[in-house]
């Protein structure tokens, strides 16, 4: 491996060192946490509120996300969507500090604009990831790259913890009714800010052919997916794993909202401990992206990725029936160790699968099957628990979604997939 291609694989895994944040502090662990004990006026109202948010952002990232992908295959302009993207989301993190008590509506809105920002940047920051790395390595590459992710999100974590959860003097002079814990908004944005820079400034693109003005690129965008959903059967070993992953992705999106929340809500952890357990999940799912990256090289994607659901339906069976917080903590640790090979072995499965000439475009698709039902979950999981008053109720639609999901895998080939790719890929 060359030392260019080495630099840009560095490059790439600082992305996904530096957006873990958001997903860590923001959509998980610190902010879902705020905004249902401090801003919404309890906590059953608002697990209500913050899933309607999730869900809103899924449905727009639904929409979304396979015509800028398009667009981006069609111009060259996939560098400048990354960027602008990571740009927005950064700026609604920060503004995210400013809703406080009541403030729902500008909380909920925020939030939305920053995630469907973070995921739509996603969608081009993946699409390197055929390019930057050798077919053979696929799957340990990506495995890197969510590994580190988690590197970054434990690192974020033990910043606010030590900084402005549990210090009894903040940094900065911050107060502690609620302005230390808003104040990790803007440390997620820095530290996106800051890790987003080295695949911005390491990747070009060379123009593509959908020149001329927008409405002819945006033209051109809806032709080039009404050409592919046309020829659709042709990849249909992706559509079988978008199918399926459309299904147990849900769950992960579920979870990831509101696992913290439910923590909370059912075994009346604090804050610290709420952290405390970020870290710890961050640890195992690093560990089990870095380690069973291997493994997807060796057995396949399919293969990691059916034994990382068998794992999250016991993780997830083990926190409904859980008692107490220790039979709860064992629960977590199994969504940590399965969760990070799940993701990792679902985009290094696509990247094995799609033509070459049309990245972007298939990550687009990738990321609408994760969120086309995606507001499913949340949406359930929000009503469920208003209806019986009880968040444990509301957490027992995860383990649906993931046994279904596991159930539409096995119609999965991978190799037929792999044939499929490389025939399309030569034909161009």
């Amino acid at each position: 491996m060359g030392k260019k291609r080495r630099t840009r694989i560095i490059s790439w895994c600082f992305y996904d060192f530096g957006n873990s944040a958001f997903t860590t502090l923001v959509v998980t662990f610190i902010y879902a946490t705020y905004f249902t004990q401090a801003i919404a006026p309890d906590e059953i109202t608002g697990t209500l509120l913050w899933s309607r948010g999730i869900s809103i952002s899924a449905i727009l990232i639904a929409l979304l996300s396979p015509i800028l992908g398009a667009m981006a295959d069609q111009t060259g302009l996939r560098r400048r969507m990354l960027i602008s993207t990571t740009i927005i989301s950064v700026a609604a993190t920060i503004l995210l500090f400013y809703p406080t008590e009541g403030m729902i509506r500008e909380a909920l809105i925020l939030f939305v604009v920053g995630n469907v920002c973070y995921e739509l940047g996603s969608v081009f920051y993946n699409s390197y990831l055929p390019e930057i790395a050798p077919p053979e390595k696929v799957g340990r590459i990506s495995g890197y790259g969510w590994g580190f992710g988690y590197v970054g999100g434990l690192i974020i974590m033990f910043i606010a913890m030590v900084g402005f959860v549990n210090a009894e003097i903040p940094w900065f002079g911050l107060a502690r009714d609620g302005e230390h814990i808003r104040a990790t908004n803007i440390l997620v944005a820095a530290w996106f800010a800051v890790f987003s820079l080295p695949l911005i400034l390491s990747v070009r693109e060379a123009p593509r052919k959908g020149k001329g003005s927008l409405g002819k690129v945006i033209n051109d965008s809806f032709n080039q997916l009404k050409d592919t959903y046309q020829h659709i059967s042709n990849y249909r070993q992706i559509v079988r794993l978008l199918i399926a992953r459309l299904v147990y992705n849900d769950g992960l999106v579920t979870i990831f909202a509101f696992g913290a929340i439910y923590a909370a809500g059912t075994f009346d952890f604090t804050f610290e401990e709420i952290m405390i357990f970020g870290v710890v999940l961050n640890v195992t799912a690093g560990l089990g992206a870095f380690i069973m990256g291997f493994f997807d090289d060796r057995l396949g994607g399919r293969n990691t990725i059916i034994v990382s659901l068998f794992g999250l339906i016991v993780a997830t069976l083990g926190a409904l029936l859980a008692t107490n917080k220790t039979l709860f903590w064992a629960s977590g640790i199994l969504v940590g160790i399965f969760s990070g090979p799940n993701q990792s072995a679902s985009r290094s499965l696509m990247a094995r699968f799609i033509p070459k000439s049309q990245t972007s475009e298939f990550f687009g698709f990738f990321a609408f099957s994760g969120k086309l039902t995606s507001f499913l979950g949340p949406l359930l999981l929000g009503i469920f628990t208003s209806m019986f008053d009880s968040q444990r109720m509301g957490v027992s639609v995860i383990l649906v979604f993931f046994v279904l999901g596991l159930w539409l895998l096995f119609r999965v080939d991978e190799e037929e997939g792999k044939r499929l790719a490389s025939a399309s890929s030569s034909a161009t």
